[in-house]
């Protein structure tokens, strides 16, 4: 297949500086010659491509969005488009990224203690200490307030007891920020480094989806971690919700970097299959099923500029992200389905890469708030009422 040409219908291009389009041509460059051309085989075998860790690093991938403390601190534009051009490659290590970000790093950067950011934010900016996110558990997943996983204090420390379950890096990971309630049922963020005794994770197999990315379970068996290692500003449930929102962002873009390698890949293929002597491109129902995808695709785009804008403004909410994520990831869901149908046959088959972003898109439709959550935060901001209380 030939390189790689966005759909830009509208010229969203225009809107971007020079120094934002020349960050996203960065990050395609090494998806082009780094992930595309080994992700087929760790998407085979299940295992994640470890050895493209320091190139994220140094392209500054890794906490993008902060500043300070070794990290690149661009703006949020900048960032989404990193995430869009990643997940054109894979949603596998676009969710490796974010995870080290948005759910590891940020929470350090936004609840820690100067200590802590001075500690480790750098060597995870390097990518020398990597990330997990410890908040789902086995049987409390939309409703992370239901958490059993307990923190008691003793005297200076405190002992972790509990289970996390569905987390991105969970065994590669140096460091996990473990989400738990305290003696008086409040919810405490804390940093656990996986050597310390009694904690544990392994590897969750079998799956059809997200198979370039290492996904876990964590066991925390009387873990005892001192004072100093709890994230001083973290208090309550509304802590790990702010991590998320963070996440939810980059989720947004990352998908229409995936619906448009999907689309891109059908287009090419539909201009030279041939069927009743002519392309695929040319008969009305495939065109219309091209149509389709470039409106919604283009739709999507938009919504991602103005959630930059507002990010940028400070002015986004948590409303704002999660209609992005929910409209998004449905979007290029719905566009991977279209796409492996023009396909046909060949669309199932891991020469083209329309079959695995399907899958993947199954799970990025489910996590970081599944879209039936997302129709409900919405549903909560226009009418007003809680419905899943």
């Amino acid at each position: 297949m030939k390189a790689f040409e966005e759909l830009d219908l509208y010229n969203v291009e225009a809107l971007y500086s020079e120094e934002q389009r020349m960050v996203r041509d960065s990050v395609r460059r090494f998806v082009d010659a780094q992930l595309l051309p080994c992700v087929r085989e760790h998407f085979r075998h299940g295992t994640f491509p470890a050895e493209l860790v320091p190139g994220l690093a140094e392209l500054g991938l890794l906490g993008a969005i902060l500043h300070g403390y070794d990290c690149a601190g661009l703006e949020a534009l900048s960032y989404g488009l990193m995430m869009q051009e990643l997940e054109r490659g894979d949603s596998g290590l676009r969710s490796f990224v974010s995870v080290q970000g948005s759910l590891c790093m940020y929470p350090i950067y936004r609840f820690g203690s100067e200590a802590q950011k001075q500690h480790w934010l750098p060597q995870m900016a390097s990518g020398e200490v990597i990330g997990a996110f410890g908040l789902t558990e086995p049987d409390h997943g939309s409703d992370p307030g239901g958490m059993l996983t307990r923190a008691n204090r003793e005297g200076t420390s405190w002992i972790l007891n509990g289970t996390k379950f569905w987390i991105t890096n969970g065994s590669i990971a140096h460091l996990a920020i473990i989400w738990a309630k305290d003696d008086a049922g409040e919810v405490q963020g804390f940093l656990v480094e996986s050597e310390r005794p009694g904690f544990s994770a392994t590897n969750i197999e079998g799956k059809f989806s997200l198979r370039a990315s290492v996904t876990s379970e964590i066991h925390l068996e009387d873990v005892r971690i001192p004072e100093e290692n709890r994230l001083p500003e973290a208090q309550g449930l509304t802590s790990p919700l702010k991590c998320l929102t963070q996440a939810r962002y980059g989720i947004a873009w990352g998908a229409v970097g995936a619906a448009q390698a999907c689309f891109d890949c059908a287009l090419q293929y539909a201009k030279v299959r041939t069927q009743f002597g002519k392309p695929l491109a040319a008969f009305q129902l495939v065109q219309r099923k091209f149509a389709e995808m470039a409106n919604e695709i283009t739709k999507a785009q938009l919504m991602n500029y103005r959630l930059g804008k507002l990010h940028e403004a400070g002015e986004s909410t948590y409303v704002h992200v999660s209609m992005a994520k929910r409209n998004n990831v449905a979007m290029a869901l719905e566009v991977a389905r279209t796409c492996r149908d023009i396909l046909g046959a060949n669309g199932i088959h891991d020469e083209y890469p329309i079959g695995r972003h399907l899958c993947n898109l199954e799970s990025v439709f489910t996590y970081e708030g599944t879209h039936d959550i997302h129709t409900l935060i919405l549903g909560e901001h226009v009418t007003g009422i809680a419905a899943y209380r």
